[in-house]
């Protein structure tokens, strides 16, 4: 199974079922070009989180099926 994403804009709208997160994003949004977004990590260093498209900060998260503890 391939990875999935889903992500978050700073309104609180989702965006689920993405494959290829950039592409599917600007498909959706109509757009043709995205900018990487970034956060400071507790070690200092710039981590990549999402993309910036259409004037949307869309934050990115990797969706996993849930697997609960054997009884």
């Amino acid at each position: 199974m391939d990875k999935q994403y889903m992500a978050i804009d700073q309104h609180g709208c989702t965006y689920h079922g993405l494959t290829h997160p950039r592409k599917d994003l600007m498909e959706r949004l109509g757009r043709k070009r995205a900018a990487k977004m970034y956060v400071d990590t507790v070690n200092g260093k710039a981590q990549h989180c999402g993309y910036k498209i259409a004037g949307y900060w869309l934050r990115l998260y990797e969706v996993k099926p849930f697997e609960g503890r054997e009884l």
